[in-house]
Parts: C-alpha cells; structure tokens; sequence
C-alpha cells in the first residue's frame, strides 16, 4: 500500500477541490498523481536552490568587483611631478643624518647577598637595582649607501649617540629602605652596518624596512661609579622609514629599534672601587643589556 504525508494529502485535496491542471494532462490514477506531485516538488525545490546559489554568486561578483574597484581608485591615483627622479639611480652616495634617542638598560639583580664588615663578620644585604626614568639623548652622524639593486641598499653610517641614564639602588634590608642614585652618562662612537629593502617609488615617496649591526664603542664610565659599563658593545637594529624626494634633497625619517647582544656591564669594576660601601651596590647587578629606540633624520 502507498503511504503519503500529511503535506501530499493536503496538496492533493487542493488540486482537487481547486481543479487546478498542469501544463501536461493529469492522469486519473491516484498513484500517478501523487508521483507527478512528487515531480513537481521536487522541481520547486531544484528552482529554489538554484536561486539561492545564483543570489549567493551574484553577491559574491559584487563583493569582488567592489575590492577590485577599490584597488583600482587606489592604484589610479594622479600621478605628480617626481621630484629628483634620478637620483635613487646612483651607484653610491653619501649624507648627513641627525635624531633623538631613548637609553634604556635591563638590569639582572642578583637578590641578596652577603658582604664582610670591617671586624671579618658578614651580613645579609638585599639591594634592587633599575633605571627609574627615559631621559632623551641626541646623535649625529654621516652616511654611505650602495645600491645594489632596484630594492637594496647597504648602508653604512657612524655616528655618535649622546645620552644619559638614571640609576636607582634601593637597600631593602634597612627598614628606612634608603636610596643612592647615579646619572650614568654615555657617549659612544658607533658605525651601522644595515641592509634596506625598499618598496617601489609612487610619486614622492619610497617606504622601506631594514635591519643590521651597529658595534659601538663606550668613551663614558668613571671609576668611582657605582656601575661602569664596558668599553666595546655590538648592537641588532631593526626598524622602518620613508624616503621623501623634496625638490632639492631626499629627507628620510627611520624609527629604530636596538637590542645589546652582549653582557654590557664591566663585571671587573668592583676591583678597582676605593670605597667599601660601594662594593654591595655594584654587586647587585649581574647583567646588563642595553636598549635604544632612536628616530633619525637623514638628509640625502
């Protein structure tokens, strides 16, 4: 026996009560009317997934041809007068720079401690060292570049970085937890090794990323400081600028990044301090690496 759904039934006592007929002859089997229903189910809802596929394309053409349209009011923006169009074309040249700069320095304390008193007996100190403050230095300086490609440069460019550091000790194990500071004073003498890759030129401006060594070397440090760095440093750099072509020069900003790859802090200077109490405040520190973020100025 042929069974039916409730859906069937009531589709088919609409036909018959409406006497609707189709565009081809129903037959007067009940079996065969309820099959050609079942035929023109099914090619409703071929017709409805159908549109749904064809609304789906369509909003996807128009999602497409709205990001290429997009990129095309990007890409045909007016062109305009180039400024020294030639002069990225030079085998090699020089220039000046001039910036700022930030001096930071992470500090490895090395927790208590126990330091001999003048009568042989020993005591407990627990003393934390950090740099309490950013204090902006300045640095000036000549370049070279190479070109050696359409995209890289090579760069070398020495300078002299002029800063300072403000060093706080805080004696943790008097209740008072009294504090001694020092105003580390730095000059050094560096010369950066960098290699830039360079997008390509649109109209006045070039950006670019780059990345590098800079060794430099420590002119500063007293003897009777509390801490003393040394002498020879070898810094990573990274960063990001922008060539702009004005009409009489290329003015370049570039924001940095320098990392110390090395142990900074000259672990032989407690050897030669001629004051006893200062010995517990060099010792506190292990380690130190040094930072930089410097924004420069270059003029080609």
């Amino acid at each position: 026996m042929l069974v039916y759904n409730v859906n069937d039934l009531f589709m088919y006592l609409f036909l018959y009560s409406a006497k609707i007929h189709f565009y081809f002859e129903i037959p007067t089997n009940d079996e065969l009317i309820f099959r050609y229903l079942y035929i023109v189910k099914i090619r409703s809802h071929a017709i409805s997934a159908a549109k749904r596929r064809y609304n789906n394309m369509k909003k996807r053409m128009l999602s497409i041809m709205g990001a290429l349209l997009l990129c095309s009011a990007v890409l045909s923006q007016d062109r305009k007068v180039e400024n020294r169009p030639y002069v990225d074309l030079r085998q090699f040249h020089f220039g000046v720079l001039v910036g700022t700069h930030l001096q930071d320095i992470e500090m490895l304390n090395v927790g208590p401690q126990l330091i001999e008193q003048e009568d042989g007996t020993y005591v407990e100190r627990l003393i934390s060292c950090d740099q309490d403050r950013w204090d902006p230095g300045f640095n000036v300086g000549v370049l070279g570049e190479l070109r050696l490609n359409t995209n890289f440069q090579f760069r070398i460019a020495p300078a002299m970085y002029f800063g300072n550091r403000h060093i706080t000790f805080i004696n943790h194990s008097d209740e008072r937890m009294p504090e001694e500071h020092q105003d580390m004073k730095t000059a050094y003498i560096s010369s950066a090794l960098d290699l830039i890759f360079a997008a390509p030129r649109f109209n006045n401006h070039r950006p670019y990323v780059m990345a590098g060594l800079n060794p430099m070397i420590n002119l500063s440090g007293k003897d009777n400081a509390y801490l003393k760095l040394k002498r020879y440093d070898m810094f990573v750099e990274v960063g990001v600028g922008c060539d702009f072509y004005l009409p009489f020069f290329k003015l370049r900003p570039e924001l940095k990044f320098l990392y110390s790859l090395t142990n900074s802090l000259d672990l032989d200077h407690v050897n030669h301090l001629k004051n006893r109490d200062m010995i517990m405040y060099t010792n506190s520190v292990s380690k130190t690496r040094t930072k930089l973020i410097v924004l420069t100025f270059h003029f080609e």
